[in-house]
């Protein structure tokens, strides 16, 4: 399967290491052909919420395209450009599929001994337990209220400041 599925704990050692949950390297794998013995990443502070996505560097590169719909000597580029990749972090998963969290992002984050994973398809979150917990729970309740589910649509999407509310 090459999606991020489910919610997953680990711990974060004293060297800021955690290691990525066996079933996202198993899709990182999937995701990057031919698959390299180590995964290359991009994390970045959400822009939306207290937590670290971790993106595929495959899919990342894909936001490139957003970008293009801007002028390049432009306002508007170079602000998507600094919120894109200004805090972004390379990382590579070592061999045993840990990866070292910048402190930035772990102060963004608030991140202490022990990390949430979320999945969310093609990239995945990594959370504080405690605001994990409240974040799918808003998220469920949105869902709920709105109607959601995986076969039908809202009548109009949401916003982002809808969707955290």
């Amino acid at each position: 399967m090459s999606q991020f599925l489910g919610t997953h704990q680990n711990r974060l050692d004293a060297k800021g290491r955690v290691s990525i949950p066996a079933p996202f390297r198993s899709a990182l794998r999937a995701m990057q052909t031919p698959a390299p013995e180590s995964p290359s990443l991009v994390l970045r502070p959400s822009h939306a919420h207290d937590c670290v996505e971790v993106w595929p560097t495959s899919v990342f590169h894909a936001l490139e395209a957003s970008l293009s719909r801007f002028d390049l000597l432009s306002a508007p580029h170079d602000d998507m450009a600094m919120a894109l990749y200004g805090d972004a972090f390379p990382v590579e998963a070592d061999k045993e599929g840990r990866i070292v969290l910048p402190d930035d992002l772990k102060a963004h984050a608030k991140l202490t001994d022990t990390v949430t994973f979320i999945g969310l398809g093609r990239t995945f979150q990594i959370w504080h337990p405690e605001a994990a917990r409240e974040r799918r729970a808003k998220a469920r309740e949105w869902a709920r209220v709105n109607g959601m589910s995986p076969h039908a649509a809202p009548a109009a999407a949401p916003t982002g400041g809808e969707a955290r509310a």
